[in-house]
């Protein structure tokens, strides 16, 4: 029997059985977090066993998939709907358990070739398109819509008015950013650990790349383990534990990164129109709520509650945290110029990829006759929230030069004792090893 080549064995460690593994892992942690977040919403309790398919909806948008939906209310009403939003809460979980379970086979190798890599992502692809499928072809569902008052609802029945809204999934759309998605992850997975292997030719960028995107990573997950201590906080001093498990497993990303850029002093517009609405701090709903489009940022906040100041010295220290960590995982010698350069360029990317998944839309009214609103208020809502992408890169930029700057000055004593380094603590041996 022929002994196995280095290559032999890299394939045994990352083949179609961890392949499925990896792809299903990440599946299976966004449905288990999905369903509790809806679960602590009381979405358990729609009728027609709905629940399963809302599940999946919700991690079809969490990749970036479309969600439509339609309504209907027979032949002498119409009904309109809309909704754009990502559950950010469960995109991290399926992004970082993904990117776990697809870099544990690959570690202790210092390099790897570029082919070996990707289809190692091809079979993790392959995968999770078919598990993507299925969630896209079972996330369709159509629900009746109560008009708000036991009468109406009677009159709805007897002339066959009654309004139902469905959901259903653009599968193409869905696929293909789905796709997208998924290569983002592995890609940033790879940028990120200092200990996943890279192809030869790409080893001579790791120790200005790798510092940064790790940066970046932990200032984002700073921010969401921050807005998880205040949801405990304030679950345990003002009661309703569900709606804030809630909001935790479902959209916590979505509140802490929109504070994350409104800190930097970037701006959003935005209406929260009728009853419905998203869950959300009161002085951000108290801003919203009205007429015409509402501006978000500081100064809007600080009116309602000047507490909302705070931000902008949380913000201080944890872009300096990031500054710090970022020149202590670079090579010593980095001038501090650099780093300064490098943090701004990294904040200036991660600031409009927060804007682009954060951004929020959702619509639904009814018309009988042609006249819109009947019901009340109780059948009409507008919900949007969109940032102003161009001034909040500017901003980002800005943070990023000054605190790159000083964050490394506070670590010029430790920079170079990273564990992303210029591969000469790691000389690779046989069969892409380190030694």
């Amino acid at each position: 029997m022929s002994p196995r080549t280095p290559a032999d064995q890299a394939v045994a460690r990352h083949g179609w059985p961890q392949a499925a593994g990896t792809a299903l892992a990440g599946l299976l942690s966004m449905c288990v977090t999905a369903a509790l977040g809806l679960w602590a919403a009381g979405a358990a309790d729609l009728p027609d066993t709905a629940f399963p398919r809302v599940v999946a909806a919700t991690v079809v948008t969490a990749v970036g998939g479309s969600v439509e939906l339609s309504g209907n209310a027979g032949d002498l009403a119409g009904s309109r709907a809309g909704m754009t939003v990502m559950p950010l809460s469960v995109t991290l979980v399926g992004a970082l358990v993904t990117a776990y379970a697809f870099l544990r086979p690959l570690r202790h190798r210092a390099v790897a070739g570029a082919a070996e890599l990707g289809g190692w992502a091809l079979r993790v692809a392959v995968v999770w398109l078919l598990g993507l499928l299925g969630l896209a072809f079972g996330a369709r569902q159509t629900f009746a819509v109560s008009l708000g008052d036991d009468r109406l609802d009677a009159l709805g029945d007897v002339f066959g008015v009654a309004p139902k809204v469905g959901f259903t999934t653009d599968v193409p759309l869905t696929v293909l950013v789905g796709l997208v998605w998924l290569a983002g992850v592995l890609l940033l997975a790879l940028l990120v650990s200092g200990g996943a292997p890279l192809p030869r030719g790409l080893l001579r960028f790791q120790a200005s790349v790798r510092p940064a995107a790790y940066a970046m990573v932990a200032l984002l997950l700073a921010w969401v383990v921050l807005g998880l201590v205040v949801a405990l906080v304030v679950a345990a001093t003002r009661g309703d534990p569900a709606d804030a498990l809630a909001v935790v497993l479902l959209g916590l990303p979505n509140l802490v990164w929109l504070a994350f850029t409104v800190g930097l002093g970037a701006t959003w517009d935005g209406r929260v129109e009728g009853p419905f609405g998203l869950p959300m701090p009161h002085v951000l709903d108290a801003v919203l709520r009205g007429e015409d489009t509402a501006t978000v940022d500081l100064g809007t906040l600080a009116e309602q509650d000047g507490r909302v100041w705070w931000l902008v010295a949380v913000e201080a220290v944890l872009l300096l945290g990031a500054a710090f960590v970022m020149a202590a995982r670079s090579p010593a010698g980095t001038p501090a110029w650099r780093h300064a350069v490098r943090m701004a360029v990294a904040l200036a990317l991660t600031v409009p990829a927060v804007c682009l998944v954060g951004r929020i839309s959702a619509h639904y009214g009814l018309s009988l006759f042609g006249i819109s609103g009947i019901g009340g208020s109780g059948l009409g809502g507008d919900v949007f929230l969109r940032p102003r992408v161009w001034s909040a890169v500017g901003l980002a930029a800005l943070w990023g030069l000054v605190a790159g700057f000083l964050g490394a000055l506070f670590a010029r004593g430790t920079a170079g004792h990273g564990r992303v380094d210029d591969g000469e603590r790691h000389p690779v041996g046989r069969g892409g090893r380190r030694a």
